[in-house]
């Protein structure tokens, strides 16, 4: 068997804020460890990657948090020969997270502590944490930490367009795509959507409702990022697009596979982003897959930030 197949998958966050007009970070002081480490945890079965990574937060720190651009992939061997792998993430935490918090030192966490970076450099006990801050540290010296997403969903699996008797539009999802619709939530809300775009095709507005009912946002629904309007040359995806970076909030946006290029195109021109095969690569996702697209908030002019592409859930 081969090392990656037996490797240990684990996730965690750089969570930081700005503490006197400085940016703070966070490190966790192990219990039986004796060590000072980013907050990170293991992958528990059924879970995703970004899942894992909050849920860990929350029960590590008690802070609910949302992510934001990836701050890179960890490896190192364990004592039992098997490879970790730690995926990290960037993670804003809200003044109104602090207060929440619910953390008491445990037999895990002996104690949470914001630290500048420069210290988190000296606290840190290991060296893969300390490229993970560096690569962290890097965003902060482009000005791009405060960030939100446009995450471009395309539809799950429908009926066959040649056995569909009806329009279209009208296509439901089979089986396989409601099951998709229902297990892509956990992921998707792990980066804090607050609001819900969709094509009005039934396919679309399926997709997404079960983020809908779990989050209580309503779907805005909007022709212009149709396959009619597509097909019918109607060029309404750039007001969509350029509407959503202007708003500056993370956002789901669904629609349908042959309309996905001109999405990520759109959004490249909107951020001025030079059109590359990264951009081409994001667009060419499977039913019910997505890609999360991270802007920065404060510095438009820095263009996409970062793109990762996530599988379908089911």
């Amino acid at each position: 068997m081969s090392q990656v197949a037996t490797a240990v998958y684990a996730a965690g966050a750089v969570c930081w804020r700005v503490i006197d007009g400085r940016i703070h970070v966070l490190v966790v002081h192990r219990t039986v460890h004796g060590d000072v480490t980013i907050p990170k945890g293991k992958v528990d079965p059924g879970e995703t990657l970004p899942q894992t990574a909050v849920r860990e937060i929350a029960e590590e720190t008690g802070l609910a948090v949302a992510l934001g651009v990836p701050v890179g992939v960890s490896r190192y061997p364990l004592p039992s020969g098997r490879e970790k792998i730690v995926h990290y993430w960037a993670a804003e935490v809200t003044e109104k997270a602090v207060l929440a918090s619910t953390f008491r030192p445990n037999a895990e966490i002996a104690a949470l502590e914001w630290v500048t970076i420069k210290r988190a450099r000296g606290y840190l006990t290991y060296g893969p944490d300390r490229e993970i801050l560096d690569n962290f540290a890097a965003l902060v010296d482009q000005g791009v930490t405060e960030t939100f997403a446009l995450i471009v969903l395309r539809h799950g699996k429908a009926q066959n367009r040649s056995n569909w008797k009806g329009t279209d539009s009208t296509r439901p999802l089979v089986e396989r795509g409601v099951q998709q619709a229902a297990a892509l939530v956990g992921t998707v809300l792990a980066w804090g959507p607050r609001k819900i775009v969709s094509s009005p095709a039934v396919r679309c507005v399926t997709t997404v409702a079960p983020l809908s009912a779990a989050t209580g946002m309503k779907v805005k629904r909007d022709e212009g990022i149709s396959q009619d309007a597509w097909e019918a040359g109607n060029d309404e995806v750039r007001r969509v697009i350029g509407k959503r970076v202007r708003v500056g909030k993370t956002a789901v946006i669904c629609g349908h596979g042959p309309v996905m290029p001109e999405m990520m195109r759109e959004i490249a021109l909107a951020t001025g982003t030079p059109l590359g095969s990264y951009v081409t690569d994001a667009a060419s996702l499977e039913v019910g897959a997505f890609s999360v697209v991270h802007l920065s908030s404060t510095n438009p002019s820095s263009g996409i930030i970062a793109i990762e592409t996530h599988a379908p859930a089911a």
